[in-house]
């Protein structure tokens, strides 16, 4: 079974393909034959996250899904959220967003935040979300050179190491994506077991 992965971001097929590529060939926008961004003009993840999974089913007529990840810091009433990619601009510079950030977060002495993921799937022609969350804090300084985004500013409850220092196994032990890629292949096998 071929499933699109409707985002251009190498770190997101990397850290997704070992979850779902036992079961379903996991084919990129670039395998498709698609070079082009789909914006994201939505206020929410759901929104944004169900656009580029529909516009990538009408396009190819396959099934697809898709996801939408925010960092959402407490105590700057949820920011960057669903803008966590252009914090900063429409580069999408991470070293830019993460100065603008921690620049935010200077005067706070509340630094808990969560990384928030959602994933739409389409499946002949109909929809299904899946979240996945995972809390922790914004340290002050950037640590570690691994992962993307935020990765290096943020350590998840339980860890002592941002994601930016952590492998990709260590990342999934904790990652909302991880989390919610995990729904999604539940999904997806229980579907394939009553085919």
């Amino acid at each position: 079974m071929k499933l699109i992965f409707a985002t251009n971001n190498q770190f997101k097929v990397k850290e997704i393909q070992p979850e779902v590529g036992n079961f379903f060939e996991l084919v990129t926008l670039k395998e498709a034959g698609i070079n082009t961004d789909i914006p994201e003009p939505f206020n929410t993840l759901e929104e944004n996250a169900t656009h580029k999974s529909k516009t990538i089913s009408e396009l190819t007529g396959l099934d697809c899904f898709s996801e939408d990840t925010g960092l959402e810091v407490y105590s700057l009433n949820g920011e960057p959220g669903v803008k966590s990619a252009r914090y900063s601009g429409e580069e999408k510079s991470f070293e830019k967003n993460i100065d603008k950030l921690l620049e935010k977060l200077k005067s706070k002495p509340e630094r808990k935040a969560r990384f928030r993921t959602v994933i739409s799937l389409m499946l002949n022609g109909t929809e299904k979300q899946f979240e996945g969350i995972c809390e922790g804090e914004i340290i002050e300084i950037m640590k570690g050179d691994r992962g993307f985004g935020y990765d290096p500013v943020f350590v998840p409850f339980g860890s002592d190491k941002t994601f930016a220092q952590m492998t990709i196994n260590e990342k999934n032990e904790y990652s909302h994506r991880k989390k919610a890629v995990n729904k999604l292949v539940n999904y997806l096998h229980k579907i394939k077991q009553h085919n």
